[in-house]
């Protein structure tokens, strides 16, 4: 993506959760399965660091997030996170709290389409990090729940009463919050929170076809597409068409749409470099 890079090296291997890049789709597998997936202060941290490294490498055009074994992610772990916050003073809470929100943040900033392939549980800070995704793909057994008042915290967390209620609606976003219920795949789906509902054993072929279909489409034309969508979320119409306009009068001008052109010319199809 952009090439202009500091001394830092791009990082090879990450420690606290498994990452591989295979013909343009980077996979990051949470791999605690004795714990469902649940978080760690590491596993925050990688996250944090390798979304903000993506944009800077040019062999990625598609992120896909997914779990070990029956879950996708059970929220922070309750003896690792919850039991070491208590030890804590103000200081180091917000600096713990604003590390999970960056994780958020980057995930909507970050210029890559994101899939989140939900294979099981999606509790708490998974069911945020599956809502900050740009494609929610559920297996039927699969489930969320944003347990935060169950825990007496406040169920706005991560920026999901940002997210939600932009996705679901106020009505809806206000029960699944306060009330943190368990939400089935099916229910998701309807009410606007899931993309597709698979079979369980579908899903990683589910995942891995729509991944293959964004890595091989025009990379730049989606990586916009999702910057847009992020931006004029708070914007008013004007301001939106303004930006669409410079925006679209821009892209007129990269290689993949003069590709577009040349190839419906030539009666083929187009083969999109992402420039």
């Amino acid at each position: 993506m952009s090439p202009f890079r500091a001394s830092a090296k791009i990082t090879e291997s990450w420690a606290h959760f498994g990452f591989e890049v295979a013909d343009g789709v980077a996979t990051v597998t949470l791999n605690r399965p004795e714990k469902l997936n649940a978080l760690t202060f590491d596993v925050y941290a990688d996250l944090r660091d390798l979304l903000a490294e993506l944009p800077h490498r040019d062999d990625i055009r598609v992120l896909v997030l997914t779990g070990e074994g029956r879950g996708f992610c059970s929220g922070g772990d309750v003896e690792e996170i919850i039991g070491e916050l208590q030890k804590m003073e103000t200081a180091e809470l917000l600096e713990f709290t604003r590390m999970t929100g960056a994780v958020v943040k980057a995930l909507r900033e970050c210029p890559l389409p994101v899939i989140a392939a939900v294979n099981g549980v999606a509790a708490g800070a998974g069911s945020v990090i599956a809502l900050a995704s740009d494609f929610r793909l559920l297996a039927r057994s699969a489930k969320f729940a944003f347990l935060f008042t169950k825990v007496g915290l406040a169920g706005a967390d991560m920026g999901s009463a940002y997210l939600l209620p932009r996705l679901v609606g106020l009505g809806r976003a206000t029960e699944l919050l306060m009330l943190g219920d368990k939400l089935p795949a099916e229910r998701a789906e309807a009410i606007g929170l899931a993309s597709q509902v698979v079979d369980d054993e579908d899903l990683p072929a589910a995942a891995a076809a729509l991944a293959r279909r964004l890595a091989d489409g025009p990379a730049l034309a989606y990586s916009t597409t999702k910057v847009l969508l992020t931006r004029e979320l708070d914007m008013d119409l004007g301001s939106s068409i303004e930006l669409e306009a410079i925006t679209q009068a821009l892209l007129m001008t990269a290689k993949d749409h003069k590709e577009f052109y040349a190839a419906w010319s030539a009666g083929r199809s187009p083969q999109w470099t992402g420039r």
